[in-house]
């Protein structure tokens, strides 16, 4: 099919000849007269910038030289930045940048070249104070108000083109030098000796703390696709980073990571950054992570990032892989109006072999060598919104499909069936060895323990014991309400099952580590019938601590009465069910003369009733056996005059005590999971109840005192 021929006069073919020729010389002659005076324009611009980072930072920039090389090119020398009463920053001797001319046109600057020889970066740390606090304090002018009306997801598109625009398509750095001095007891030094860009292709060499190490990043960059497969490595051995063993007492190293960017862009209205994130042989040793090295040999994160205008979020279309195994996160995080976290993981039915081979080399000490068969699926759900903390939901849930325990580990799971040796401990030392078993004149089988007890105990400490499978979900929700509320950890979630494997099973080390390893027993035990749950009760009943040196029930009720855990009453079952929590404050419950302080009567009516609705003992108005619990008359010349108070927070039920997390002056790892605090006994506190003592009237009471608490731990060990 032919075109129609269209005829344009030939005075507009003229006319517009005309037009562009002129438009065509108004550029050059432009052009030329901006050429001519590129060099002043360099120097104003130059001025200000200057002007700026004195005015809005407090810097004190110099620049020795500064000239045009080419058309596009500067060419600077004898650069310094020195923040205002702090230490030098930056130093560069040499330095050229060019920039792409088309994209300067409609504003926007990107590199096209850096050459850089010679210069050097350093932090110093002295105390509190940095030599970076101008740009920290900068942050902290800002505007709340205009901070909340920022849109999330373009100020992420905004700031990852910065940080693509600034990555030149060509680039020669040598002899760069990074120091960090953090107040004269950690040092660090990385010497770039080379690094360059050719046409994509990214190769360094850098020298860490005068030769220790030989690091490269190496791989492919292309800033303008928003692409990038990068590779970070040492020559011959794993790159370590001794600096967080110096700070915090953490090793950290691997062999390799891989970081790549896929792309980013748009998705509606969210701003989309997919990529991958990958690690070989990642080892992490922390006192508070794990009582050993925890490897983790290959993992992999396949991410879909997604930035909306109020949140950002991990999206369940990423995976997370371990060796042959995979989970599929979802992370979310939403700042207005409400702060809201929502975390989901979902794993797809899967070998359980494979599962447990995925799980990092030391996180499960005593499962190692572990065979079993069949597949498991997991999903976990939890939402919070802060404004509407009660609302929390949570649910966790384990799903076997045909599983067998095929072969033990270190550990045969099923021994605690059979006569065996409890040892516990105390603040990290073996107390002493307890049989579990007929040949102890104090170990008491379930049937000789008194209901007034057994019902006392799972009343108080876990009603749902013979009906659940280890864990109760709403137990755990609640316990996230409480602590997020408190800003702190105030409640756990544990169930019988979980005391009983974490002292008989576990170390008593507090770390991630061992209650994660907690959690996957209880499963295992619970979820296979391993123990029946009248074992489970016995044996938990006969090693759980009830006092200074005091373990089991039969101790107990012999200590504190005198009698048989067969006898014990009511009262005697509320009031040993009570100090379960917090066995070392028990003695400081009674009063001179034997009986129970009067703020232990609200608890017995509360626990009572409870009981009596269940069908578990008869109603009593008198408080449930509040006014006949009497402590042995032995024990009663070691308690201390009723005008005591004693102040028990300083006693911990055990190293899993509350921690504040608003304590600044622990550092990250301690303000997570806390420290082992000093014997209790030693830090108690007797507060007058009127007129104040002197100074020599305490010491002589703390004396008298301390004499007493020798005198009553030698009666407990008789």
């Amino acid at each position: 099919m032919r075109l129609p021929k269209i005829n344009i006069p030939k005075k507009y073919i003229k006319a517009g000849a005309w037009i562009l020729g002129i438009f065509v010389v108004l550029l050059i002659i432009l052009g030329a007269i901006a050429y001519s005076k590129r060099e002043a324009l360099l120097k104003k611009v130059i001025a200000r910038a200057i002007t700026k980072a004195d005015r809005d930072y407090g810097l004190s920039v110099k620049i020795g030289e500064a000239g045009f090389n080419g058309l596009s090119t500067v060419h600077m020398r004898h650069i310094s930045v020195v923040p205002k009463d702090r230490d030098t920053l930056s130093t560069v001797e040499d330095l050229t940048i060019g920039v792409k001319i088309f994209p300067l046109l409609f504003g926007d600057v990107k590199l096209a070249e850096v050459v850089l020889n010679t210069g050097k970066v350093s932090i110093v740390v002295k105390d509190s104070l940095t030599n970076l606090d101008f740009f920290l304090k900068r942050k902290k002018k800002d505007n709340p108000e205009k901070k909340n009306k920022v849109d999330l997801s373009e100020l992420a598109h905004d700031l990852l083109n910065q940080v693509l625009n600034k990555i030149p398509d060509d680039m020669e750095v040598k002899n760069l030098l990074f120091t960090l001095n953090d107040n004269d007891t950690a040092r660090l030094n990385f010497m770039t000796t080379t690094a360059t860009i050719d046409d994509g292709d990214l190769h360094s060499t850098i020298i860490v703390n005068n030769n220790e190490a030989r690091w490269h990043l190496n791989g492919k960059v292309y800033p303008g696709k928003k692409q990038m497969d990068v590779l970070f490595f040492a020559d011959n051995k794993k790159v370590e980073l001794p600096y967080l063993d110096q700070k915090l007492h953490a090793k950290f190293s691997f062999d390799t990571v891989r970081t790549e960017l896929k792309s980013a862009d748009y998705s509606g209205d969210n701003f989309k950054i997919t990529g991958s994130w990958s690690v070989k042989n990642l080892l992490i040793n922390h006192e508070k992570i794990a009582a050993n090295d925890i490897v983790v040999k290959d993992a992999r994160l396949d991410a879909d990032l997604l930035i909306g205008s109020n949140f950002i979020a991990l999206d369940s279309t990423s995976t997370v892989y371990l060796k042959d195994a995979a989970i599929h996160p979802f992370l979310k995080y939403t700042l207005s109006p409400n702060k809201i976290y929502e975390v989901k993981l979902h794993a797809d039915e899967q070998d359980a072999q494979n599962v447990l081979n995925a799980f990092p080399q030391g996180l499960f000490e005593s499962l190692e060598g572990l065979q079993v068969k069949g597949k498991i699926r997991y999903d976990l759900n939890f939402y919070l919104d802060s404004s509407e903390p009660d609302s929390l939901k949570f649910n966790s849930t384990l799903t076997p499909y045909n599983f067998k325990i095929m072969k033990w580990g270190k550990i045969n799971l099923q021994k605690i069936n059979d006569v065996f040796v409890y040892t516990p401990y105390e603040y990290g030392k073996p107390m002493r060895d307890i049989t579990i078993g007929p040949s102890n004149p104090n170990y008491t089988p379930l049937s000789q323990i008194s209901s007034n007890f057994k019902n006392a105990l799972l009343t108080s400490e876990d009603p749902s014991f013979f009906s659940h499978k280890g864990f109760v979900e709403e137990s755990i929700r609640k316990s996230f309400v409480i602590n997020f509320k408190e800003k702190r950890f105030v409640r756990g979630g544990s169930t019988i099952s979980m005391q009983l494997v974490k002292n008989v099973f576990l170390s008593r080390n507090k770390t991630l580590a061992r209650k994660a390893e907690e959690i996957l027993i209880v499963w295992l035990i619970e979820n296979n019938r391993l123990i029946s749950k009248q074992r489970m009760l016995e044996v938990y009943f006969n090693i759980i601590e009830m006092g200074k040196n005091i373990y089991g029930i039969g101790e107990a009720s012999r200590q504190y009465f005198g009698k048989s855990p067969a006898d014990l009453s009511i009262g005697e079952g509320i009031f040993l069910a009570n100090i379960v929590p917090r066995p070392k404050i028990a003695m400081f419950k009674f009063r001179g003369d034997g009986g129970l302080k009067d703020y232990m009567l609200p608890y017995f009516r509360y626990m009572g009733r409870i009981m009596a609705r269940r069908g578990l003992t008869p109603a009593d108005t008198s408080g449930y056996g509040f006014y006949n619990v009497r402590l042995r008359e032995g024990l009663r010349q070691y308690l201390l005059p009723d005008s005591a108070q004693v102040d028990t927070t300083a006693f911990d039920a055990d190293t899993d005590a509350p921690v504040k997390m608003q304590d600044e002056s622990k550092n990250l790892f301690d303000r997570l999971f806390g420290k082992p605090k000093k014997d209790s006994v030693a830090r108690q506190q007797i507060k007058p109840d009127s007129i104040p003592k002197t100074n020599k009237e305490l010491r002589q009471e703390r004396r008298e005192r301390r004499r007493r608490e020798k005198e009553q731990e030698k009666a407990q060990q008789n």
